[in-house]
C-alpha cells in the first residue's frame, strides 16, 4: 500500500508539473568540492564556498516542488551533513524521488544504508568504463574496482538501489556494449548521457561524422538490448537525441526553468550545473535568465529525460519506480 501510494504521488506531481510547468527535476549541487579528476569536467579538489544549511535546501524542495530531486555536485557524499539534507526532502510516501549521484569514491556499505534510511531511492554511479580505464578516466587509481565489490556486496543486502551513468564520448563509445552487459550482470540499470564542451571546452570528446556511423549501430544494438533485458533505461526516444545532438553539435530549445535547473551550493538558483548564477527567487530567475536563453550546447541526461514528450516519460520513467 505504502508503495502504491508513493508511485500514485509521483505520478499526480508529474502530471501536475507537466501541465503547470512546473520542474520535473531539480539537481541541488550541495557542493561544487570533489575527491575525483574527471577528464571531462573542470571541478576538481576542495572549493571554498558558502552552504545553505539542510534546512534550506529543505525549503527550496518544497518551493520548487519537483518529481526527482538529485544531489549532485562535485561529489555529494563530501557533505558529512547529507542525511540530513535528505531527510530535509524526503516525505513519507509521497513526491520526490531521491536520487544521490556519485563518483561512489566514499560510498561504502555503512554510507550506503545510512543514505537508504535518510530516504535516498537510487544511487546514480558514474561508470564511463567496463574496466580499469575508468580509474585513469576520473583520475581515482582503484575506483572500477571498489565499485564492483560495493555492487557485489550488496548482492547479499538484497537491496540494491543503484544505477550507472555512462557519459557518452568518443574515447568510450565502442565499449557501450560491454557496458550493457556489465549492468545486466550486475543486476543494476544503465543510464547514458551525453559528452558536452561546456565544463572544459575540449572538443576532442566529441565524435567525428565516422565515429557517429559506428554509433548509430551501437545504438541499434543497445535499443534491441533494452527490449531483451529491460536494464537500459535510456529509451529509444532519448538515443536517437543523442545521435541528433552529435550530429548537429547542439540540441535547440533548452527548457531550464520549465522542465529542470539548478540548486546552487549556497541554495541560490541556476540553470543547470555548467552555466552558474546566483538568482535568488525562482521568478527572477525566470524573467531574467530563461526567456532570453539561447545556449544549445548539451544534452546530459536530465535534459535529455526532463524535455520528453510527456507519454515517452510515462512509459520510461514511472514504470521503474
Amino acid at each position: 500500500m505504502d508503495s502504491f501510494r508513493r508511485t500514485l504521488s509521483l505520478a499526480q506531481r508529474g502530471l501536475r508539473n507537466y501541465l503547470t510547468r512546473k520542474p520535473l527535476c531539480v539537481s541541488f549541487e550541495v557542493t561544487h568540492s570533489c575527491n575525483a579528476k574527471c577528464k571531462h569536467c573542470h571541478l576538481h579538489g576542495p572549493v571554498e564556498e558558502e552552504r545553505a544549511s539542510p534546512a534550506r535546501l529543505g525549503e527550496r524542495c518544497r518551493e520548487l516542488s519537483p518529481v526527482v530531486a538529485q544531489a549532485s555536485g562535485g561529489e555529494p557524499l563530501l557533505r558529512k551533513d547529507l542525511e540530513e539534507i535528505i531527510r530535509a526532502w524526503r516525505v513519507p510516501n509521497r513526491a520526490p524521488y531521491v536520487v544521490v549521484t556519485t563518483n561512489a569514491t566514499l560510498l561504502s556499505l555503512n554510507r550506503y544504508r545510512s543514505l537508504r534510511e535518510a530516504g535516498v531511492d537510487e544511487f546514480s554511479i558514474s561508470l564511463d568504463y567496463p574496466d580499469e580505464r575508468h580509474d585513469e578516466f576520473r583520475g581515482v587509481p582503484g575506483l572500477f574496482r571498489k565499485i564492483e565489490k560495493l555492487i557485489q556486496d550488496l548482492d547479499t543486502q538484497k537491496d540494491k538501489a543503484i544505477s550507472l551513468c555512462c557519459v557518452i564520448q568518443s574515447d568510450n563509445f565502442r565499449s557501450l556494449p560491454q557496458m550493457a552487459e556489465l549492468a545486466k550482470n550486475w543486476n543494476v540499470r544503465l543510464n547514458f548521457s551525453a559528452y558536452n564542451t561546456l565544463r572544459t571546452h575540449d572538443r576532442s570528446y566529441m565524435l567525428s561524422k565516422q565515429e557517429l556511423e559506428e554509433l548509430k549501430q551501437i545504438i541499434d544494438y543497445l535499443v534491441e538490448f533494452r527490449k531483451k533485458h529491460g536494464t537500459i533505461r535510456t529509451s529509444r526516444y532519448v538515443f536517437k537525441h543523442i545521435v541528433k545532438y552529435f550530429n548537429l553539435g547542439y540540441i535547440p530549445r533548452c527548457r531550464t526553468g520549465e522542465r529542470f535547473f539548478n540548486v546552487n551550493p549556497n541554495g541560490t538558483l541556476s540553470p543547470c550545473g555548467l552555466i552558474i548564477t546566483d538568482y535568488e527567487t525562482k521568478k527572477e530567475f525566470i524573467e531574467d535568465f530563461c526567456k532570453h536563453n539561447s545556449c544549445v550546447y548539451c544534452y546530459t541526461s536530465i535534459r535529455a529525460n526532463t524535455e520528453k514528450p510527456v507519454w515517452h516519460t510515462i512509459k520510461d520513467n514511472l514504470i521503474h519506480i
